[in-house]
C-alpha cells in the first residue's frame, strides 16, 4: 500500500490519470461497484433474506462498509485473520465460514468473541466443538453447523453426523447453536441455468432433511446461511435460506460472467474490477506482449477477458511470470509500445490477494487508493 501511495497519490483527482498508473495495476470502477452493491441489496430485500456478503472476495474494509451501508447485516470471512481485520475496522457481526482448530487460532477466536458484538464460527466435528467450548472464558461462542454439499471439503457428511454434532454442542453451556451453513461451491459455476437449478434444488432438499432432523433433536435453525453469486437467484425461488453469502458479485470475474445467473441470458452484474496492463513489446503485427503474466492474476480460472486496447475478439495467452500475449484473431492490428490493455480478471478472490491496493477510478480519473485490508491474512 505504501508503494502504491508513493507512486500514485499525486494522480488522485487528475483528469485522465488512469492511463498514467504504473502497470500492471488492480483497478476498481467505483461507479460499477456501487451499482453492483445496490443491486444485490435490493434483490435480497425483495427476496426476504438477509445479506451477509463474503469478504473473502474483496478483503476490504472500504467495500465492507459500502455493503453494510446498503443494508447487509454483517460479513462472512473465510479465515480468522480476515475477521480480525474487519473487526479492527468496526465490523460487529461476522461469520467465520471455515473451522478454527489450532490452539493459537482458538485463543485468538475467543479473544475476538469478547471484542465484537456478534461473532459466529462454523463447526463440522464434535471434537472441535469440545475444544472450542473448553477455551471459552466469558461470553458463550455462537456456532453454525457446516453441512457438506457433497464435495468432501468441510461440513458434516450425513444427517446422523449433524445430529451427533448438535448433541456435542448442546452438552456444554459454552456454545450456542445458531443454525446451519451449506455452500455449494461447485454448483456456482455451472453455466447452464436449468442444470444449475436442478443441482441446487436437489442439494436444498438434502439440507431440508438436515434441518428437520436437527429440529427433532432440539436444534431449531434460526439461521440457514449459504448461497453465492452463482446461485442466489435460484435460492431466492427455493426459499429455504435466511442469509446469502454472496461475494464475487461486487466485481464479476470472467467465470461468473460466463454463467447465465438469472436464466435470462444476460450478464447480471457489471465488471467493476480490472487489471490495466501495458504493451511492452510489439514486433509482430497482430501480436503484442503486455506486462501482466502469472504474477498479475490468479490462473485457476483460465485466461482473462480482453476488454479494451485490442480488436474485438482478441485473446490473452499466458507467457510466463511477468508477461502475457494479446492476439488479434485477424492478425492485422499494430500496437505501439506503451498502449494500455484492460483485462477482466478470470477469478477475482485470489487475484485481489496478489495486490496491496485498489486504484479506485471513475471513468478515466483516479479518485482514491484503498488498501486490500486483509491481504495475506490466511490464518
Amino acid at each position: 500500500m505504501l508503494d502504491d501511495v508513493r507512486l500514485h497519490a499525486h494522480l488522485i483527482g487528475k483528469p485522465g490519470s488512469r492511463r498514467e498508473l504504473n502497470t500492471p495495476v488492480l483497478v476498481l470502477d467505483r461507479d460499477a461497484l456501487g451499482r453492483n452493491v445496490q443491486k444485490m441489496a435490493a434483490l435480497a430485500k425483495r427476496s426476504g433474506v438477509a445479506l451477509r456478503p463474503h469478504a473473502k472476495s474483496h478483503k476490504s474494509l472500504a467495500i465492507a462498509r459500502l455493503q453494510l451501508d446498503a443494508g447487509a447485516i454483517g460479513l462472512c470471512c473465510a479465515k480468522l485473520g480476515e475477521a480480525e481485520v474487519l473487526a479492527s475496522g468496526g465490523v460487529e457481526s461476522i461469520l467465520i465460514t471455515s473451522p478454527v482448530v489450532s490452539a493459537p487460532a482458538i485463543e485468538r477466536l475467543i479473544a475476538l468473541n469478547s471484542r465484537i458484538g456478534d461473532l459466529m464460527v462454523s463447526v463440522d466435528n464434535p471434537a472441535n466443538a469440545v475444544t472450542l467450548a473448553a477455551a471459552v472464558r466469558d461470553r458463550p461462542l455462537k456456532v453454525i453447523i457446516d453441512v457438506d454439499p457433497g464435495i468432501r471439503r468441510t461440513g458434516v457428511g450425513s444427517v446422523e453426523a449433524a445430529v451427533t454434532l448438535l448433541q456435542a454442542i448442546h452438552s456444554t453451556d459454552k456454545l450456542v447453536f445458531k443454525g446451519v451453513q451449506m455452500y455449494c461451491g461447485i454448483q456456482q459455476h455451472i453455466k447452464d441455468y436449468q442444470e444449475r437449478y436442478a443441482a441446487i434444488e436437489e442439494r436444498t432438499a438434502y439440507l431440508r432433511s438436515i434441518i428437520a432432523a436437527l429440529a427433532e433433536h432440539g436444534g431449531a435453525s434460526a439461521i440457514i446461511t449459504g448461497s453465492g453469486t452463482g446461485t442466489h437467484h435460484i435460492d431466492a425461488q427455493l426459499g429455504l435460506l435466511t442469509e446469502w453469502q454472496v461475494g464475487s458479485y461486487v466485481f464479476m470475474d470472467r467465470q461468473y460472467a460466463e454463467c447465465d445467473l438469472a436464466g435470462d441470458k444476460q450478464q447480471a452484474f457489471e465488471y467493476s474490477l480490472f487489471i490495466d496492463a501495458r504493451v511492452v513489446s510489439a514486433n509482430t503485427r497482430g501480436i503484442a506482449t503486455i506486462d501482466a503474466g502469472y504474477k498479475a492474476m490468479a490462473t485457476d480460472g483460465g485466461p482473462p477477458v480482453v476488454l479494451s486496447g485490442a480488436p474485438q475478439g482478441s485473446n490473452y495467452i499466458f507467457m510466463g511470470d511477468e508477461h502475457g500475449l494479446i492476439v488479434d484473431p485477424a492478425q492485422q492490428h499494430a500496437w505501439s509500445i506503451g498502449d494500455i490493455v484492460r483485462l477482466a480478471v478470470p477469478h477475482c478472490d485470489p487475484t485481489v490477494n496478489l495486490y496491496d491496493a485498489y486504484h479506485v477510478v471513475s471513468g478515466e480519473t483516479l479518485h482514491d487508493i484503498w488498501p486490500v485490508s486483509a491481504r495475506g491474512r490466511s490464518r
